[in-house]
């Protein structure tokens, strides 16, 4: 297996992780999918959103889960783009009557693959 093809299925299978970390307000597995100084920046509905991934899973731990309020898990990958130990995912993250578009920043510290950054927006 090449370079390419072992990077995107690892990364592929950390936003599984990332998927199901949020679908199931499972905070430890979401936390365990980012970089501690990670940043979660975006806007919802216009107003803008930014916290620390300390302030991110607070929340996460706070309301119920998609999968507590028997939401169907309809969570995709868009596009994933691979340069190096860097990477870019494009992602769909239906929940709670948004329609969140995801634009991961991923890259390889101390080994693995982590989320660095995370832009969010939401779109009718």
């Amino acid at each position: 297996m090449d370079n390419f093809s072992t990077s995107a299925a690892l990364i592929t299978a950390l936003i599984m992780n990332y998927f199901n970390g949020i679908y199931k307000g499972d905070a430890a597995l979401l936390e365990k999918t980012f970089h501690p100084k990670a940043l979660i920046v975006g806007d919802i509905k216009g107003v803008p959103y930014f916290k620390t991934l300390d302030q991110y899973l607070e929340g996460v731990k706070s309301r119920k889960s998609p999968q507590e309020l028997g939401e169907k898990f309809n969570m995709e990958i868009i596009s994933l783009e691979v340069i190096n130990n860097t990477a870019v995912a494009k992602v769909k993250v239906p929940i709670f009557d948004y329609n969140y578009y995801d634009q991961l920043s991923l890259a390889v510290v101390d080994g693995k693959w982590v989320i660095v950054n995370k832009l969010l927006t939401h779109v009718n």
